[in-house]
């Protein structure tokens, strides 16, 4: 490593945002995005994705640029002029790594960024890779760009690393200094170096992976895991649902020992765990080996949305109401509760089954920006709470907080016809027709 650390973080989304203030307060450090809106709403102290506070932010920002760039004092300089990250000499990459409607990945962001990086880069200048990606990629297709781009020469003008992001969005126990690190190197100097560097900052310690594909696979494999148990317990929901048996009551009473998984079934959605099984999946197929049980999870989460549509439209028809034409209400569009966070949102997936009965459809989300969930996927969110009306039937899709403070006998018919299917366990168990 230089013997004067300046950092540039490229990506100032819900992963590069909080790992470049956790730097600032040790390092001068450039953030990066190429969102101009993005990069206006931190230097204006704000962030919108709530991952810092906006004091956290306030206490690291600084809007002088040579502060970070010609000295050694710490703080945080945002910026989307290239021009300013030319200095540094770690570069970490966060940005988003999603996938097509193929469900293939989708490297454009990474790559794209890896042009960026390769344009400035100098002789010595290490790139620390921390996007989701199959095994093999960081060396495979983000090394070629990075020679291209600066004619340097991979483990000798320039290195690399790959360290896997760890964020939960919305999440504000486990935060990225209490979260263990995995780090890896593309030599064994370079490997202790950035192990060294992650120290530093990462309170509960790292763990120096072997090699880059090590890291890169320990990762891909965090979500798919959690993806896989996620579709046994809502496999279970559907088969406990035509039993007559409430899922949640039998993962509580199964909860009871001491190694039972307390996973719960719902949507699976989000930047990670709906996005992260397809990218090993495609390397799986790519040499040769077909991937039977990830697969299947797959498979089964992607269905969810569209079973819990059907289900409630059956227990419609039950109540005797027109399903053409009828008024329903979703409550809830993130991904998950407590956090803004609309990518990759499988909750979508239930407006559109509605949507193909021709059902009026209206959404509320105290947590989602109007603006955000309008450009995309086209829906007008209600912005306020006293604008709810009453409703054929009622779909709670996410657990906010808020929520759970929600009187749903002033949203329903008078007579008491409408239908709550609660995805999440909000609700009282009498109260809902159906649940997961």
């Amino acid at each position: 490593m230089p013997e004067h650390t300046k950092i540039a973080i490229i990506g100032l989304g819900y992963v590069g945002l909080p790992l470049a203030v956790e730097f600032a307060k040790k390092y001068p450090v450039i953030g990066f995005d190429v969102k101009q809106q993005r990069v206006q709403e931190l230097s204006n102290g704000e962030d919108l994705t709530r991952e810092v506070t906006d004091e956290e932010l306030k206490q690291v920002l600084t809007h002088d640029k040579q502060a970070v760039t010609n000295d050694t004092l710490p703080g945080l300089y945002v910026t989307h002029e290239t021009a300013d990250i030319h200095e540094c000499n770690i570069y970490i990459v966060t940005v988003p790594t999603p996938i097509d409607k193929h469900k293939t990945p989708d490297l454009q962001p990474l790559l794209k960024a890896s042009e960026t990086v390769g344009k400035v880069l100098s002789k010595g200048d290490v790139v620390i890779y921390e996007s989701t990606v199959y095994p093999g990629a960081t060396e495979e297709d983000c090394v070629p760009v990075l020679e291209e781009n600066s004619g340097l020469k991979f483990n000798e003008g320039f290195y690399v690393g790959y360290s896997p992001e760890r964020i939960n969005p919305g999440d504000k126990e486990h935060t990225v200094a209490t979260i263990k690190k995995v780090t890896s190197g593309s030599t064994a100097e370079i490997a202790e170096e950035i192990d060294n560097l992650y120290k530093n900052i990462i309170k509960a310690g790292t763990h120096r992976a072997s090699s880059i594909k090590v890291a890169e696979a320990a990762k891909v494999i965090e979500n798919a895991q959690r993806d896989l148990n996620i579709a046994f317990v809502n496999e279970l929901a559907l088969l406990f649902n035509k039993l007559g048996i409430d899922t949640l009551e039998v993962l509580e009473a199964a909860g009871t020992k001491w190694n039972f998984l307390p996973f719960r079934p719902g949507l699976v959605g989000g930047h990670c765990i709906g996005v992260d099984p397809y990218y090993l999946t495609h390397k799986a197929a790519e040499i040769g080996h077909h991937p039977e049980i990830i697969l299947a999870g797959r498979r089964l989460n992607d269905s969810m949305g569209f079973r819990v549509a059907a289900e409630t439209v059956k227990h419609m028809i039950k109540k005797g109401q027109k399903i053409e034409g009828s008024n329903i209400l979703i409550l809830g569009i993130t991904f998950k509760e407590n956090c803004p966070d609309i990518r990759n949102s499988r909750v979508i997936d239930v407006i559109k089954e509605f949507l193909s009965y021709n059902c009026n459809i209206e959404v509320y989300d105290p947590w989602a920006d109007f603006n955000e969930v309008k450009e995309e996927y086209g829906i007008e969110l209600i912005k306020q709470k006293d604008e709810l009306e009453s409703y054929d039937a009622i779909v709670a899709a996410v657990a906010h907080k808020e929520f759970h403070l929600l009187n749903l006998n002033e949203h329903s018919r008078e007579d008491g016809r409408t239908v709550l299917y609660d995805i999440k366990g909000i609700f009282p168990k009498e109260s809902c027709d159906s649940r997961l």
